[in-house]
């Protein structure tokens, strides 16, 4: 069995295909491409694992990146065999995903938790038997949410001003996830839990400020 502390799995949650490269559905892959960037790891696609993956070490400690290539509703099918092969407890691990519940650019951390009906979370629970895994949400609830049928929506482009934005979230989140390399995730959840992430609510939130 690895030492959790020497080891960290991010697994990003999305879809494979170019045409879904930049939906709202595959914020997961958005950041952990952001990770790979960022520690200059290259993702390969891994058959054993349906995946494509990345590790190497950063600050001491083993990073693994993951990138279901089976679809979304079946991405529980490589975090298992990824954690079985390498001998790695659920604790190391960390998913990263989409909510649509959430408003578009807010950052929830948590380190246990229902799927909220989330179908790659779904895969994942039903594939450890567990729901005690930490997960990183980023929401996606935006202007036309609500306004068209669910599964359309996730799996549209982001809309013009959400583009504006999304470049400033991911660093936000992935920024987060770095931070689990050395605290945990209790820590972390109330430093990414508090963040304002999108122009828009900084400068609501001045105008409020103004008014008072």
């Amino acid at each position: 069995m690895a030492n959790d502390a020497c080891h960290k799995i991010f697994v990003g949650l999305g879809n494979i295909g170019k045409r879904y490269d930049k939906t709202r559905h595959n914020m997961g892959f958005m950041i952990v491409d952001q990770l790979a960037d960022r520690w200059n790891l290259e993702l390969k696609e891994v058959s054993r694992f349906k995946a494509k993956v990345a590790k190497g070490v950063v600050g001491g400690v083993t990073v693994h990146l993951i990138e279901p290539s089976t679809y979304m509703n079946a991405s529980g099918q490589s975090v298992e065999q990824y954690l079985k092969y390498f001998q790695l407890p659920i604790t190391t691990l960390c998913v990263v995903t989409d909510d649509v519940t959430l408003p578009f650019g807010h950052l929830r951390l948590r380190r246990e938790g229902s799927s909220g009906g989330h179908n790659g979370l779904k895969s994942v629970e039903q594939y450890l038997g567990t729901r005690s895994y930490v997960r990183l949400r980023i929401g996606i609830s935006g202007e036309h949410h609500g306004k068209k049928p669910l599964d359309n929506y996730v799996l549209e482009n982001f809309s013009r001003n959400e583009l504006n934005e999304l470049p400033g979230i991911i660093d936000k989140a992935a920024d987060g996830l770095q931070m689990l390399l050395t605290q945990d995730a209790e820590s972390v959840m109330n430093v990414v839990n508090k963040v304002s992430v999108t122009r828009q609510e900084n400068k609501d939130e001045s105008n409020r400020e103004k008014s008072l």
